[in-house]
């Protein structure tokens, strides 16, 4: 079991969460994920690492409520326990030494790409940050990423708070502007990743995205995370989850990520572990 220690609601539906994790935390790196079950019979999740403190033996954890089991772990509060919490898994992202790296981050994306934009930056690297949202309210971790970018800009999809745009919009003017860039990483809605990856392509412009299929084992075994990658099969799990973004077959991965679609809508509509819709796992 793994004790909560602290939950932040960041947006109506998105939550962090510290959870006491001294072993994950000793090992984890920016890129990588964990996966989490919060009841016997629930499934397991992929979550990805937004933090972590092997000094205080803490993972940060952040939960975007769009399903079933992400609407439960929404409830849990401050003291609760996860029942399972694997990791660190997957691939480190590699952290370049030198040169200008531009972070994209989308909506929920900003999470992931907050560790890795810090880590570049504690390297030396010149960090620009674009990080957007479809309006002001969904906005997250601004100031934590703002404190590890050289620059910084904000997006709104409505223009309800900052530039009225996407980060796309922001990346082009900053290609075109002939800002030196050496790396772009984006992690973020499928949609919003395959679009940087169409900016960047006629540059030439290296560019890495993070892939978060369905998955259920994290270790390679089942399958279920498998991705086109260079018209070949990977594995997110595994072989990522970060990938050279002009080698991805996103049509083949949205296609994927559609699955399962109707089973998750019946699962939302059956009667929660404890009654009604949802809550907390009974103890």
């Amino acid at each position: 079991m793994y004790k909560i220690l602290s939950k932040r609601m960041l947006t109506p539906v998105t939550k962090l969460f510290e959870v006491e994790a001294p072993l994950v935390a000793q090992k984890a790196q920016p890129g990588q994920f964990v996966i989490v079950r919060i009841r016997p019979e629930g499934e397991r999740i992929p979550l990805t690492v937004a933090d972590f403190s092997p000094e205080r033996g803490a993972v940060t954890i952040i939960v975007q409520e769009v399903g079933k089991t992400t609407q439960m772990m929404g409830r849990l509060k401050e003291g609760d326990c996860i029942l399972d919490f694997l990791g660190p898994l997957g691939r480190p992202a590699e952290i370049r030494g030198s040169g200008s790296v531009v972070c994209v981050g989308g909506g929920f994306g900003v999470a992931p790409i907050f560790p890795i934009a810090r880590a570049l930056y504690r390297r030396g690297v010149s960090v620009t940050s674009i990080i957007g949202a479809r309006t002001r309210e969904l906005v997250i971790l601004e100031e934590e990423v703002k404190a590890v970018s050289h620059r910084l800009f904000v997006t709104t999809d409505d223009g309800s708070y900052a530039r009225r745009g996407l980060v796309t919009d922001v990346l082009q003017e900053l290609i075109e502007a002939k800002d030196p860039i050496d790396e772009v990483i984006a992690i973020g809605p499928m949609v919003m990743m395959r679009a940087v990856a169409e900016t960047t392509r006629p540059y030439g412009i290296k560019t890495f995205v993070s892939m978060d299929p369905i998955m259920v084992d994290g270790t390679g075994m089942c399958g279920a995370c498998r991705v086109e990658v260079g018209g070949k099969t990977r594995f997110a799990c595994v072989d990522g989850p970060i990938f050279d973004a002009h080698q991805v077959d996103f049509a083949l991965a949205q296609k994927r990520g559609k699955m399962y679609a109707a089973e998750q809508q019946r699962a939302m509509a059956e009667p929660g572990p404890c009654g009604g819709a949802g809550g907390s796992p009974c103890h």
